[in-house]
This record gives structure tokens, sequence and C-alpha cells, in this order.
């Protein structure tokens, strides 16, 4: 079960399906803005959500608030929009101001609910702006919480964080403040980025911040959700610790709504214990609860009761109350891929192995429906931020030309007012003179713009001339008899002879082309791929490893090294295993695979010569990091990722560039230099950032220095 089930966004209306509420996946028709209708009848809607007329106007407003949330927890969204219509048919003409702001507030939350991000961030900006222009600080904190929400769930993190920052500042900024929404959220978008201690730093904050205003039950959520978060990183023993406290404080709040996710947590802490006379506790306490209250059992309740009922030997139990808890969900429900997971384990506990592949399956099919549809929301938010951005450029420019037209005019009748008034004959002179000389300047400027364009294509030219050419490779291929292939240092397939293909169970060796090479292989082999690409960085020696194509029973052995030509470039050579036993990760022994000729020569084998070529590469690799990081404030890190020439790996749980850092030191250089990685790093910088004039000429001259070497022995 998701973090963000146990935790809503306190004060926000925006709990994120806690209470068992479908989270359906997004659909272009649902989103799409109803045609604008008339009001409804104020006195008629009201008896339609059994609200009587004639009350005072605040009493009938929270009155179709709560029916509003009410059918929000049932998911009839349009049920739940009409009883907004009908607050704002009651209000009238006095539906401005405040009320506005809350009636727009609120139906951005249904739609953020109803998984329609986009629009759902659209009302909230407009909100915004009504808060603003009221300047109603407390309304902008909470509506900059909603903006965070949305944002985070467009997948936009930089944006949301910004956005629960400002929601953060504006409360602390307040005489009564109530930061702990805003502190919630920012953990739960700490807990995405999978920074768990500053996750739980902040529920800390925010988990005391409720209890200083006396929310306990906002207090226990962030209890339950700390107590997933830590069942989530393996430390069972707190996170049951963190879900039993939740658990006594929401019972004493008759929260029974989020109190059965608590117990579906608890039991699944259970299970991970081996205790599963304790997890049929929890479980059976929490549908007691359910059957108690009335109320549907949640997803995540039902799912570890049958995966209690199955570890215990009871299959045709756990699969019945599977396929139940299958029967009340939304066919796109979020919870759907795990109950099918489970269905599949019954089977398979059962011994039917054709029901257990069909669950599998449908498992998959829910799962890609899912990630799709979060893809179609970040997509469609990329679309709507970038005709936000051209039409924003389109207005800047109209305007700019209203201004030289309106400037235009202006010289035109002062010029006419100096040829009718001749006793300013000498200041049109002089205005004549300056209006020259401005030309002048801007001509001169021109002309220095265009040098530079000129000058930034050229270093665009010369790095891609630098790149790989690919008819050359495949030649190069396509006269061996044994498989190779030629890889980038990111793993990706440039080109691919027959032999590979056919090893490869690919004839068309074409199709290869572009495609991940780990995304071939099982699971283990593409894990051996990526280990022996981090060893190859840090030296230089050929690596190899054994793996499976898929369900290919065959094991192959692979080597990779590098081309040997500063073009970085990995050959790939392949052959049948010499054992099929099993897939080893150790290094087989073995020839190495020839290595991969493309009619190059190398450097003259003169050591003093060599070695002021390295020096003259590192020099040059130094030079290029300290012009990025003066130009553009950013670390070598993000000229690795931006520039897209050297691999970044993860090490130890942070971001590195590794194969890069060896150019930064003689003493760690490779044996053969990817010289030509070097050249196209110095040209990207020189094309892409606003450098210094000197810094410019010094950075070119490194460069001049390396080509110097480079078309002495004809490397280039």
């Amino acid at each position: 079960m998701a973090v963000a089930a146990m935790g809503p966004a306190a004060g926000t209306d925006m709990a994120a399906q806690g209470a068992g509420v479908a989270a359906p996946v997004d659909s272009p028709s649902r989103c799409q803005a109803a045609p604008a209708a008339a009001l409804p009848a104020p006195a008629q809607c009201l008896r339609r959500f059994g609200i009587e007329p004639g009350g005072s106007e605040a009493s009938i407003l929270e009155a179709l608030y709560a029916r509003s949330i009410e059918f929000q927890h049932r998911s009839d969204f349009v049920q739940a929009s009409a009883a907004l219509d009908c607050a704002q048919a009651s209000a009238g003409d006095r539906a401005g101001g405040a009320l506005e702001y809350e009636l727009l507030r609120r139906r951005g939350v249904i739609d953020y609910r109803n998984e329609c991000q986009v629009e759902a961030l659209a009302k909230f900006k407009q909100a915004l702006q009504l808060a603003q222009h009221r300047e109603d600080r407390p309304a902008q904190s909470k509506i900059w919480n909603n903006i965070g929400s949305t944002l985070r769930r467009l997948g936009d993190y930089r944006g949301a964080l910004q956005a629960l920052m400002s929601s953060l500042e504006l409360q602390r900024s307040l005489p009564e403040r109530d930061s702990g929404p805003a502190l919630n959220n920012i953990a739960d978008l700490y807990r995405d980025f999978g920074d768990t201690a500053a996750a739980v730093r902040h529920y800390d904050q925010a988990r005391a911040e409720f209890l200083r205003a006396g929310n306990r039950i906002e207090a226990a959520h962030v209890l339950a959700s700390q107590g997933v978060l830590a069942l989530d990183a393996g430390q069972i023993g707190r996170g049951q610790a963190l879900l039993e406290q939740a658990r006594g404080e929401l019972d004493k709040a008759g929260d029974r709504t989020y109190v059965l996710r608590v117990h579906a947590e608890l039991g699944r802490a259970a299970i991970a214990r081996g205790d599963l006379a304790q997890a049929k506790r929890w479980t059976d306490s929490g549908l007691a609860i359910a059957a108690q209250a009335g109320t549907a059992v949640p997803a995540p309740l039902q799912l570890q009761a049958a995966r209690g009922d199955r570890l215990r030997g009871q299959a045709r139990a756990a699969q019945l109350r599977v396929q139940t808890a299958l029967a009340a969900l939304a066919p796109q429900d979020s919870d759907r891929p795990a109950l099918l997971t489970e269905l599949a384990d019954d089977f398979e506990a059962q011994g039917e192995w054709p029901r257990a592949l069909a669950a599998l399956r449908d498992s998959e099919a829910a799962a890609r429906a899912l990630r799709e549809a979060r893809y179609d929301r970040e997509m469609k938010w990329l679309q709507l931020r970038f005709e936000t951005a051209e039409r924003d450029r389109t207005i800047a420019a109209l305007a700019t030309e209203n201004q030289v037209r309106a400037l235009s005019l202006k010289q035109r009748t002062l010029a006419l007012w100096l040829t009718v008034v001749s006793a300013l004959a000498a200041l049109l002179g002089l205005t004549v003179f300056f209006l020259r000389r401005q030309h002048r300047v801007r001509v001169a400027e021109a002309a220095r713009r265009a040098r530079l364009a000129e000058e930034v294509e050229y270093y665009r030219r010369a790095a891609a001339d630098l790149g790989v050419d690919r008819a050359r490779l495949q030649a190069a291929l396509d006269s061996r008899d044994d498989a190779v292939l030629i890889l980038d240092v990111a793993g990706h397939v440039l080109a691919a002879n027959r032999s590979a293909g056919e090893l490869l169970q690919h004839p068309g060796a074409s199709a290869l082309s572009g495609r991940a090479f780990g995304e071939l292989l099982d699971e283990a082999g593409a894990h051996r791929f990526a280990q022996a690409l981090e060893r190859l960085d840090e030296s230089s020696a050929p690596q190899r490893f054994d793996f499976r194509l898929g369900a290919r029973r065959d094991a192959l052995s692979a080597q990779l090294s590098e081309s040997g030509q500063g073009e970085g470039l990995i050959v790939l050579g392949l052959k049948p295993a010499a054992s099929a036993s099993g897939v080893a990760p150790t290094v087989a022994d073995g020839a190495e695979h020839e290595p991969l000729s493309v009619e190059t020569p190398a450097l003259a084998d003169d050591d003093e010569l060599r070695q002021s070529f390295r020096r003259a590469l590192v020099e040059l690799m130094l030079a290029v990091v300290e012009a990025w990081e003066r130009s553009t404030g950013q670390g070598r890190l993000e000229l690795a990722e931006k520039s897209r020439i050297w691999r970044v790996t993860v090490d130890d749980g942070r971001l590195r560039a590794r194969a890069m850092e060896r150019y930064l030191s003689l003493s760690k250089l490779p044996r053969q230099p990817r010289w030509r990685d070097v050249l196209r790093s110095g040209y990207y910088v020189l094309a892409e950032c606003s450098l210094d004039e000197s810094v410019r000429g010094e950075l070119q001259r490194h460069v001049d220095a390396v080509l110097a070497y480079t078309r002495r022995h004809a490397l280039v």
C-alpha cells in the first residue's frame, strides 16, 4: 500500500483516496470541461440535497460543503460539483470575494481527487489570484499547499517544493500559524525523493504542529505515515510500534475510516515478521470494525487478510476474498494490480497454473494502465506549460512591437516639429548625429553577435564531426564473422552485425539499434551487465560476464572492452557460454574477443609525446569543468547529464560521473583515453555557455592544443 494513503494533506481537503476511495486512472473525457450550464434554482437544489431553505447563508453553505465532501468520498464527483453549484446559486449576487475563492478552491479539490490534475491546477491558480488580490495571507498559504500537492502528482517536484515552501513561509508569518499541512506534504515529497531522513524529520515537525494546534487526528495520520515509511524501509519493529500508537489515537478520536488502513499495515508488519496468528488478529479486528460501522472494507485490508489466509494454507479462502475485493473495485483502481498479484499466488498455491498465469497477466495490464495514465497526465501538464510559455512569448513580442511602433511615431512627430521650427535646426543636427551614432553601435553589436553565432555553429559542427560514424562502424562489423555489437557509454546499441542479431534472436540486426542492451537480458543478466559497465569505467581492462536471454536456456558469454580509438565506444563480443548449467557472475575464462578496428591511426609510441598529449587532455577537461561552473553555477554532474557525453551512475545512493572524474587527474587518466569525448565536452561548453572573452579564449587555447596533437598524428 502506498504511504500516501495513510497521511492526508491535513487542512487541504485533499486526502487523496485516504478513506478507501478509488483512485481512477485519468481519462481525457472525464477531465474535459463541461459546457457552462445555468445554475439551479436555490430552493429546488437545497431540497434535493436534503437541506431546508430559510436558514442562514453560512449554515446552508456549510451543509452544502459537507454534502460535496460526502459525495467525493463515494467517488461521485458529478454530485459533488452539483452541491457546489447549489452553493453558488444560493449565494446569488453575493458569490464574490471570499466565497468565489472558496468555491474555486473546492472545485479544484474535486478535480484533484478525480485525477484531473491539470484542471485542478488551473482552478487553484485562479483562487490564488483572488487571495492575492484580497491580500488574504491564510488563504494564500492554503492554496499554495494545494498547488504543491497537485504539482507533486504531475511529477513537477521542483515546482511542488517551491509551492510548499511558499505555503510554509506564509504560515510562519501568521500570528496563528497552521504549518502542519505544509510540513506533512513536504515530508511526502522527500519520501518520493527517497530521502528517508528528511522525510522523517518533516513528519516529526508536522506532528508537533498538529499537536500544538490540538488536532490529534491529523497527528495520528502523520504517525501512520511514519509507520508505513518504516515498514517500507525494512524497520519492522519501529513501524509496528508507530502504527499501534496511531491506531490507539485514532480509536480514541473515533476515526474508523483511517483505522482500517492502519489495521491493514499492522497485518502486513506481522506477516513480514512471520507471525501469522498476530496478522490474523489484526485483519480480523479491522474487518469487524468495518462490519460494525457498515463501511466498505478497504482493498489493502482485504489484501493482507487474503495473504494471511494463503500463508496459513487456506488458499481457497484467500482466492474468494481477493475475488470479492476485486469485484468491489473500479476497473482501473490503483489497488487492482496488487490484488491480482495475490490472486495469482492463491491460484498457484492451489496448483491452478493456467489461472495463476492469467491473473499475473491481468496484474501487469492493470499496472501498465496506471503507468500510462500517469504519463498522460505529466505529458498534458508539459504541453500546457509549453503552450503557456508560447502564449507569453507572443504577448511579449506584441508588446515589444507596440512599443517600437509608438517610439517610431514619436520620432516622426519630433522630426516634423524640427522641420517646421527652423530655430531648432541646430538641435535637429545634433539629434541626427546621435541617432547615427546609435545606429553604428547597433551595427557593431549586430556584427559581434553574428561572429559569435558563427563561432557557436562552428563548435557544434566540430562536436558533431567527432561523433560516431555509424556507417563506418556498420561496415567494420559486417566484415566480421563473430557476434559483435557496438555500444555507447550508456549501454545503448549503436550497431550490430548479423551474427549478433541471430545469437540474440533478432534476425534483423538493425532492429537492435537504439535499444538498451540491458533490456534484452533477464534480470540477473541486466544486473551483471550494469556492473560490467561500471567496472569498465574504473578500469580499461576487458570485462566478461554470462547471461541468459529471456526464456532461453542456453547461457551466453559476453566481453566488454573499449574500442581503443578515443571515441568513447564499447565493443561487446558474444559467444555461447562454455557451460549451460547456470549463469555465474564471475569472470569467465577464455580468449578475449578480437578488438574492433575502425582504421584510425594511433598516437606514436613516443613516451614523451604521449605524456604531453595526456597532460593536454587533463588540462582541457579541467578547463571545461571550470568554464562550465563559472558560467552556469552548476557542477560537473549537471555537465555530464546535459551534455549526454559522460555516463552518470548511482554510487552508494548518490549520482556520480565517475568516467568524467578520471579525466580530471593525470594519475587516474585511462591508458587509452577517450580524447574525442574530451574534445566534444570542450565544444559543448563553447557552444552552449555564455562565457567571458578571457574564459572563452583560454578554453579555445586548450582545445587547439589537443587538436594540434591529434592532427599531428592523423587522429582527426
